[in-house]
């Protein structure tokens, strides 16, 4: 029978890019401002190429996003 580490990936670590992302910003917080900034740039060049649709597929992509910040905020 084998044992699992103590350090054992547990919740969002566990999947696979999420999981990365999430042990990375366990070792330095300012990778979400990196991640941030790759993201606005990938947003602005998106804009270029195709125009607002980019930027309104964007914001829909971020619709259950904010339900899910809303929900939070409301349950406390």
């Amino acid at each position: 029978m084998t044992t699992l580490p103590m350090n054992a990936p547990s919740g969002a670590e566990r999947l696979p890019i999420i999981g990365f992302i999430a042990r990375d910003i366990a070792r330095d917080i300012n990778v979400v401002f990196y991640l941030l900034t790759i993201f606005v740039t990938l947003v602005v060049l998106a804009v270029k190429t195709w125009g607002v649709v980019a930027l309104a597929m964007t914001a829909l992509a971020f619709v259950p996003v904010m339900f899910v910040i809303l929900i939070c905020i409301t349950l406390g």
